[in-house]
């Protein structure tokens, strides 16, 4: 009621709002349990938490309720709008919901069914004291909207109980993350143990494989992916961090798809749970090389898709300095002759055909390539015809082409 509407109750003389007040008060703990019974009734499984002094806390609250109600009625005043402050046993209850992993529906229609029986009882005393009916309208109105206070405090109970639960549930989570990622769930005696029991706090099935993910933020504030529940998501890292449960299980490739557009990264190769950090090594390696433009950056792609970018650009130094020695007899050759000289040499290796089948890979005249191949074959000599040295030279060319210092096939 607007604090400027005047309330009917001023209207009823004082000795026969008192009259009313005490009677309802008196009523109050027979009425709490009546209610009560008939919750119970209607919800036969609700438990019953007791208090300190072992006494149900709901008849508690449904009391002190009753009671801060009726007490309005000793104090109206010509404009005071008739209300009252919930007890903040209210939103223990709406605690109690949250914690125990229930929905705030039943609770509100536990305050609807104890509001309509409290009216009941208020009713029947009004018409025995003759309480004038606009005052007793104005009462029932006002009995919803406290019924709405009610409510508002259990909401309040329910919502910081969810958010506790949430983030004990995130930080569980993100032990369990660190014991996959970071290798110490090989640690032995038992690893599988050690990460099921992690697992189980958080109610995490572990699964037979798993994929971890490093993604790239399109932006700073860009909101969490919806990867769905079983996907363990470490937002708070500058990369966001991934663990996918049986990474090729029906339907999970396209979620993920769906789930991650607009974002960039790479997610590693299937790996059993205790060996997850080798996973996340060769994402973090393809995402290295996305950040050098040496693999596509325009979305999440898998490692197993590209197996042999990976294993030919990783060990960098290493295929560097086999690179130096295996093309050394081209040092001599101008940068552009050099170049094609080493494609051609890479197209001969991968075609193991004549000048006809390379011509028509390069897109060039077989004379051309004869002419080419006369002058490998001065430089390398016999040595393009041991298996081993062949290798390694399909191998170093291989790589080059990859990084973009050849051109495609």
């Amino acid at each position: 009621m607007p604090a400027t509407t005047r309330s009917a109750w001023c209207d009823v003389p004082r000795l026969q709002v008192k009259q009313f007040a005490a009677l309802a008060m008196d009523e109050a703990p027979r009425l709490a349990e009546d209610i009560l019974d008939e919750i119970r009734r209607e919800f036969p499984h609700l438990p019953l938490v007791l208090d300190e002094s072992g006494e149900p806390m709901a008849l508690v609250g449904i009391r002190r309720a009753i009671e801060g109600f009726v007490h309005q009625l000793t104090h109206v005043a010509t404009t005071s709008p008739l209300e009252g402050q919930p007890p903040s046993v209210f939103q223990e209850f709406g605690r109690g919901q949250s914690l125990h992993g229930r929905s705030l529906d039943s609770l509100q229609a536990m305050y609807r069914l104890g509001v309509k029986l409290a009216w009941r009882r208020l009713a029947d005393i009004g018409q025995r004291l003759h309480i004038p009916p606009p005052a007793m309208y104005e009462l029932a109105e006002s009995g919803y909207e406290y019924l709405d206070g009610l409510v508002d405090q259990s909401v309040r109970g329910y919502a910081e109980a969810a958010a506790r639960k949430e983030g004990e549930r995130l930080r569980q989570q993100r032990k369990l993350m660190d014991l996959l990622l970071e290798g110490r769930a090989m640690a032995p005696p038992d690893p599988v143990k050690a990460l099921t029991e992690r697992a189980a706090r958080i109610g995490w099935p572990v699964p037979d494989q798993v994929a971890v993910g490093v993604l790239l933020r399109p932006a700073r504030d860009a909101v969490a992916p919806a990867v769905g529940p079983d996907v363990l998501l470490d937002m708070e890292a500058e990369r966001p961090r991934l663990v996918i449960p049986d990474p090729d299980a029906a339907g999970r490739p396209d979620l993920l798809r769906r789930a991650l557009s607009g974002w960039s990264g790479a997610i590693g190769p299937p790996v059993a749970p205790p060996e997850a950090a080798k996973s996340l090594r060769w994402a973090e390696a393809a995402v290295a090389l996305m950040e050098r433009g040496l693999l596509p950056a325009d979305g999440v792609l898998r490692c197993t898709e590209h197996t042999q970018a990976l294993v030919l650009l990783q060990p960098e130094e290493l295929v560097d300095d086999l690179t130096r020695r295996a093309l050394a007899p081209l040092a001599h050759c101008g940068p552009t002759h050099a170049r094609r000289l080493a494609e051609t040499l890479l197209a001969w290796l991968e075609t193991r055909g004549g000048a006809p089948e390379v011509a028509a890979r390069l897109g060039v005249h077989p004379q051309t390539v004869r002419y080419r191949l006369r002058q490998i074959r001065e430089l390398w000599g016999d040595e393009v015809d041991d298996p081993d040295r062949r290798f390694e030279l399909e191998l170093v060319l291989r790589a080059r082409r990859l990084r973009g210092e050849l051109g495609p096939v």
